[in-house]
């Protein structure tokens, strides 16, 4: 099966889990091309000096510097950039102009011929045309056992709402938000993770997710998990007394 990816430049976590998902697909698939959205790790496109100020003023200065530090430790050293690994995987970028919904952009992804979209913390609201795109629908990976903790952060939201568990979900998208039918989940206990742990370990689990579900649905052996709207959970980005509760909680950013 042809894959099309749809992700973004995120310089944290991704590079080394796309790096992990190209080297670990099952031998009938392949990702043909990949579009790379401008990075936007809190789910909402700001400017940089305003990502920057919101994460210092929520978050704290520990929390700013550490990430700061690995932002520009990033840009010296490309090795795990998601470009970069593309790039080594000699696979094409197709270089998107304005929103990924227009004519212009679905003719890019179109010519690929995918079997298969693949979203791994897309960016952009996905339209009908572009859901429908691929003959086999467009899968995106959520860092939570859906229907519960929709939307931003769930890393986040689960510890500070004390859970002792969480997971992953590989979904079919629609015109919802993290809303569609699910194909693959798998559960993590919490325990005494930091927020980067579990962050990594999520990500990774995503990674094995979304390998098995492409496995599924190329064997056409696969039944849907029913993400019932009745019990969804839904949470956007964290304030300062969030952040301060979850501090309070004993609970650990890295």
């Amino acid at each position: 099966m042809n894959i099309v990816l749809l992700t973004q430049d995120d310089p944290f976590y991704l590079g080394e889990n796309i790096e992990f998902l190209l080297d670990n697909l099952p031998t009938h698939s392949r990702v043909v091309a990949c579009v790379v959205f401008d990075v936007s790790p809190f789910g909402k496109r700001e400017s940089f000096f305003k990502k920057a100020n919101k994460t210092l003023t929520i978050f704290g200065i520990a929390f700013f510097a550490r990430y700061a530090l690995r932002f520009l430790l990033s840009a010296l050293n490309r090795k795990w950039q998601v470009k970069t690994v593309l790039r080594r995987h000699r696979i094409p970028l197709i270089d998107i102009h304005g929103g990924i919904n227009s004519e212009e952009s679905l003719a890019m992804i179109r010519s690929h011929e995918p079997d298969i979209l693949v979203s791994i913390a897309g960016n952009q609201i996905f339209k009908t045309p572009l859901i429908s795109l691929a003959p086999k629908g467009c899968l995106n990976l959520h860092t939570a056992l859906l229907p519960k903790y929709r939307g931003l952060m769930p890393s986040f939201w689960v510890m500070k709402n004390e859970e002792l568990e969480t997971g992953v979900s590989v979904f079919f998208v629609d015109e919802g938000i993290d809303s569609g039918p699910i194909l693959v989940q798998r559960r993590v206990a919490i325990g005494d993770k930091s927020q980067e742990e579990l962050i990594k370990h999520t990500k990774r689990l995503g990674m094995d997710a979304i390998i098995e579900a492409i496995d599924l649905i190329y064997r056409d052996d696969y039944k849907l998990i029913d993400n019932n709207a009745d019990d969804m959970t839904y949470f956007s980005f964290p304030t300062k007394e969030d952040v301060k509760i979850f501090r309070a909680r004993g609970k650990r950013f890295f």
